[in-house]
């Protein structure tokens, strides 16, 4: 990763369905083993990361609660404990590739991880270790795009890397619209006033709170995080 790149501590937010195997199965070890490599490649090369994850492979709190059958507090308690479960599967990936990292979860569960507080977190983070969140904010009706943003802001983060199934953010879904185009770099104020469904609009409004940038990309090959990040990659930047 040159040193030309602004962006040295990097939150990784990470959806749950980019762990799920094609069968559909909640979870896939080559995609954990992948993505484990590539972020030891990154933090060899000077990055410091932490990550959120969702919780989408297994279960959604919103979907779920809009079937009628379960309120949406509950619901998203549930979606709270599926990313803690995504967060060990990727905390036992990157130990298993050489890379030292914490499970920290905003829900507290002591006899399986540790519980998230700020400081014990940068203390992690100094120290070169990754630090992977579980737990979302911790409270229903926040989505973990908006848990990602605010960990990115009390852990001093450059950046979010929000890794994503496209390389950036576009017009309109590229998968749909022929015609969408790609933004190489957008505001904060942009991306909330045009709707744009990369992110929900309370992580984009805090994001801009806080001056901090966010990178979206794909992590599919030939991408890579330090790709993404040194600009070899393509990627949008939403920046003030």
């Amino acid at each position: 990763m040159p040193d030309t790149t602004p962006f040295r501590r990097i939150l990784l937010k990470l959806s749950g369905e980019a762990l799920a195997a094609p069968d559909g199965y909640w979870l896939h070890p080559p995609t954990l083993a992948g993505l484990a490599e590539d972020i030891a490649r990154t933090i060899e090369a000077g990055a410091e990361i932490a990550i959120v994850v969702g919780g989408g492979n297994m279960i959604r709190g919103a979907r779920i609660s809009a079937a009628g059958w379960i309120d949406r507090a509950t619901g998203d308690s549930l979606g709270m404990m599926a990313t803690v479960m995504n967060s060990l599967a990727i905390e036992t990936a990157l130990n298993a590739a050489g890379v030292q990292a914490r499970t920290m979860s905003a829900v507290s569960m002591p006899t399986i991880c540790e519980t998230y507080a700020r400081q014990p977190a940068l203390h992690h983070l100094d120290k070169g270790q990754v630090v992977v969140l579980a737990g979302g904010t911790g409270n229903p009706f926040f989505t973990t795009d908006t848990a990602a943003v605010l960990r990115a802001a009390e852990l001093r983060c450059d950046a979010v890397l929000k890794a994503t199934q496209v390389d950036g953010v576009y017009s309109a879904d590229p998968k749909t619209d022929p015609s969408a185009t790609r933004y190489d770099r957008i505001t904060h104020d942009e991306a909330i006033a045009r709707d744009l469904k990369v992110m929900d609009t309370a992580a984009f409004a805090l994001a801009r709170e806080s001056k901090l940038s966010i990178l979206v990309g794909s992590l599919h090959p030939p991408s890579s995080i330090a790709a993404i990040l040194s600009g070899e990659a393509p990627s949008t930047l939403v920046a003030p």
